[in-house]
């Protein structure tokens, strides 16, 4: 039986048109980009008298300066006009780009070059607001994260084989600029047909406004942007992927080869090791995350960044004045270890910033996902722009490029802890997901049984001190727990449960007060809309079996009638977190990355949810399998 899994998007026609046109212009950006610093750099294209070096760092400038320019008003384009005649439009423009662009190549004339270099930067501008906003309208919500990562990876590869192709044709003499011309405008041409395809996406915001005052609309944007945290700093934690790999990829020809003393073609494989780690780690997560947007990986990417950061600084030692082909260097053992950690850089990268890019687009008002993703340009752009001012300003200081790869590795791991800290929620996620992949293989079925939206109650048999943090990490949405005060209090674990909003519970003669409130905040969180999870058992076994269902069930359903889902853990007992032969967490394991179970029943309506039949239920969910 086929297994539904992100590749199958490339079968739909919702999907795939987006995904074409997308690595088309990518493809295109860069086909053109580099055909343009060749000749700049190998066959003496000149303007204004620049030397070859002030002329590829203009190019740079020029490209990056539409970004600032044009993406707040490419925001509010894609929320009044249906994004996927925009695209069309947008597809339109690069082919009449690309007619300037071979005149420019025909009579070798560098200022329509530029020019035609910056008005690829306003194409890919006022393309990229719209390709990630409009994902929420394509693809359903356990779609989401898959389609970010099959964009991205997409994306990345079609930069790499846009730089090669580019770099192959315009050297290919006597006919370079010839072929370079028809391969540009072709590519543009496949686009446009390619955004044909794409199916309507209706505008969120039809009798929006446009303000046509840029730096405005900018500032406003942003301001707006700011009232949502998790929103903003998921921005700004993209926008420092941008910073690193800009001062990385920046760096890597010069340490290609005065450094590794390796030719272009050196250059070349560690690019591409980078950008094919991008794409890896960018379809990886879907499968890291059980098709949800799990928040967890985004710092298990920052550790992965930092870490192999740090392993190429030792990896790469100093310059040894020897001069290596391609073949030569790969045939070094002692270069393996540059290359993996080069290619797990972009892994792990892949994994930081799907996350990033899906919770932006699920935690935004549907009306402004395309001004929000325009605002994620505008920062990407600022912040690759303040990468190259550090860079330069660090070796102009006498740091060494190994050294300045170094420092932004260690400023990584202090921007990390920056954003974890005022969104504890990423941390929280990271480590449930620890826990839930390392120690345990969960076999989950009938997870779609939980409602996408509103609220609902969750109830579950009581195994184990890891049941919250199973149920945590296998439902898309975010879980409110009723727990025992006693487990709430456990270190470690506490920090997890207070992050993710669980309420502590007391006995009625332990402790009235607390009962009270944490119904009263039941009630709170389910006018909300929100999840709660109970284990109506009020305690874990001690012998395995389901314990009698106490009446706190009843009370919550008699205070905010609402479905009711019930839920079994099978396989827990005689976990290290379990209570069999002795107390929990006191005895040795029993193994690792076990297999459990996680079963979903179809939800109850309020008024069929005794904690009988529900007790009836769970037991049926659960069978022999304790």
């Amino acid at each position: 039986m086929h297994q539904t899994n992100q590749f199958d998007l490339l079968k739909s026609r919702r999907f795939l048109p987006l995904f074409i046109t997308q690595s088309l212009g990518a493809f295109n950006d860069n086909l053109f980009k580099n055909a343009l610093l060749v000749m700049i750099t190998f066959h003496g294209l000149s303007a204004a008298g620049l030397s070859a070096n002030a002329l590829v760092n203009a190019a740079a400038g020029i490209f990056i300066l539409p970004f600032f320019l044009f993406s707040s008003f490419a925001g509010q384009l894609a929320e009044k006009y249906d994004k996927a005649r925009v695209a069309q439009w947008v597809k339109l423009l690069e082919i009449a780009i690309m007619l300037a662009a071979g005149i420019g190549f025909w009579q070798k004339d560098a200022a329509i070059l530029m020019g035609c270099l910056f008005m690829m930067g306003v194409h890919s501008a006022l393309f990229g607001p719209l390709k990630y906003s409009i994902l929420p309208q394509y693809l359903k919500d356990q779609e989401l994260l898959g389609g970010n990562g099959l964009i991205e990876m997409g994306t990345f590869v079609a930069i790499l084989l846009g730089q090669i192709a580019g770099t192959m044709i315009i050297q290919h003499q006597p006919h370079g600029e010839s072929l370079i011309i028809w391969a540009c405008l072709g590519v543009a041409i496949l686009g446009w047909i390619s955004s044909r395809s794409m199916p309507a996406a209706p505008a969120p915001v039809k009798d929006l406004k446009i303000n046509w005052n840029v730096f405005v609309e900018t500032w406003q944007i942003i301001k707006h942007v700011k009232e949502n945290k998790t929103v903003f700093n998921s921005l700004l934690g993209i926008s420092w992927f941008w910073f690193f790999g800009a001062v990385y990829l920046t760096q890597l020809p010069s340490l290609s080869k005065n450094i590794l003393g390796g030719d272009a073609a050196v250059y070349t494989l560690l690019v591409a090791l980078f950008s094919i780690g991008v794409g890896l780690g960018s379809v990886l997560c879907e499968q890291l995350s059980g098709r949800k947007i799990e928040l967890g990986l985004v710092p298990f990417g920052s550790l992965g960044l930092s870490f192999f950061g740090i392993d190429l600084f030792f990896a790469i030692g100093h310059p040894s004045g020897t001069h290596y082909s391609l073949s030569e260097f790969i045939s070094l053992a002692s270069h393996w270890r540059i290359m993996a950690d080069i290619a797990l850089m972009g892994v792990f990268g892949g994994l930081f910033i799907v996350p990033l890019y899906a919770l932006v687009q699920m935690r935004t008002e549907k009306e402004f996902t395309s001004r929000a993703i325009a605002a994620n340009n505008i920062l990407n752009s600022l912040f690759m722009v303040v990468a190259a001012g550090v860079s330069i300003a660090l070796l102009s200081n006498g740091v060494s490029i190994r050294g300045l790869l170094l420092i932004v590795a260690l400023m990584n791991i202090g921007v990390s802890i920056y954003i974890y800290t005022l969104i504890p929620e990423f941390m929280m996620r990271f480590l449930v997901w620890v826990m839930t992949h390392t120690l345990y293989r969960v076999r989950h079925q009938g997870l779609d049984n939980i409602p996408e939206k509103g609220p609902c109650v969750l109830v579950c048999n009581h195994v184990s001190f890891m049941d919250a943090m199973i149920i945590a990490g296998a439902i898309r949405r975010p879980v409110r727990f009723v727990m025992d005060h006693r487990i709430f209090k456990i270190p470690v674990l506490n920090f997890i449960f207070r992050t993710a909003g669980t309420i502590p519970i007391a006995p009625m003669r332990e402790d009235p007060n607390m009962k009270e409130q944490a119904f009263n905040k039941v009630a709170e969180y389910l006018n909300d809309g929100e999840i709660i999870c109970i284990f109506p058992e009020g305690k874990i076994t001690h012998t395995g079996e389901i314990n009698t269902f106490k009446p706190g069930i009843d009370e919550i359903i008699k205070r905010t009638p609402v479905p009711v889902v019930p839920i079994a853990l099978q396989g827990l007992w005689g976990s290290f977190f379990s209570r069999k032969d002795g107390a929990a967490m006191m005895k040795m394991p029993r193994s690792i990355w076990a297999k459990i179970g996680f079963m979903v029943g179809e939800p109850v309506p309020a008024e069929l949810a005794s904690r009988q039949y529900l007790e009836q239920q769970v037991r049926i969910l659960r069978a022999d399998w304790k």
